[in-house]
């Protein structure tokens, strides 16, 4: 088979993978996000308690790898009466993984924000709370920034795994023509491509946000 033929059997299957790949990815990161930051918020306020269970929670998923937090998602909860579907299973798999990644990246940024900023909000008589959300987070922010858009290009990439559970994502809709059609070289190196484009779209955008975040920021 030659290989524009073989491309022009394969494209359509592999970019309709590569649009569950992007679904995953960004439903993920959005829920990541949330869930991520409220962790983070729990532990800068060193809240009892909760604080030390945000701290195992982190430490857990960073700490065990994404393929085993996915089977034991999907494979290993029915066992005790709890059962997802495979694409609930991958984006809660996806979800509880990427959040305690962005939850160091926030923290972070949250700490990195200078106590000069805390104090000038204590003077206008803000709380806690208060100061968090009108002047640390927005700062925090623009400082996470760049952490925020690895961690979601690397979501990107890890979207491969849940091909384990049958979601028919970019690498296992490229699997499923590779076994139609016995040309696994060109197809995987397609399959690359469409990540490298996904990932290098990603990196366009971030830097924009970075720029315009700076010009505000200097505003």
């Amino acid at each position: 088979m030659e290989w524009l033929e073989l491309f022009e059997l394969a494209l359509p299957v592999m970019l309709k993978g590569a649009l569950y790949t992007l679904m995953f990815a960004l439903v993920s990161m959005v829920l990541g996000l949330m869930l991520g930051f409220s962790v983070a918020l729990v532990r800068v306020a060193r809240l009892p308690v909760l604080s030390q269970i945000a701290a195992v929670y982190v430490s857990a998923m960073r700490g065990t790898p994404l393929l085993v937090q996915i089977f034991v998602i999907y494979y290993g909860l029915p066992g005790i009466g709890i059962e997802f579907d495979p694409v609930s299973a991958g984006i809660l798999a996806l979800t509880l993984n990427v959040s305690a990644y962005l939850s160091e990246s926030m923290r972070g940024a949250i700490v990195g924000v200078s106590q000069g900023q805390w104090q000038a909000a204590q003077s206008l008589g803000f709380g806690w709370w208060q100061s968090m959300r009108y002047i640390i987070a927005p700062q925090a922010l623009r400082l996470a920034v760049p952490s925020l858009s690895n961690s979601l290009i690397s979501l990107i990439k890890d979207t491969s795994l849940v091909s384990v559970i049958t979601v028919t994502e970019l690498m296992l809709a490229t699997k499923e023509v590779i076994a139609q059609t016995f040309q696994p070289l060109p197809l995987y190196l397609a399959a690359a491509g469409i990540y490298w484009i996904l990932s290098a779209s990603f990196e366009r955008v971030q830097k924009r946000v970075e720029a315009r975040l700076e010009a505000s920021y200097r505003r």
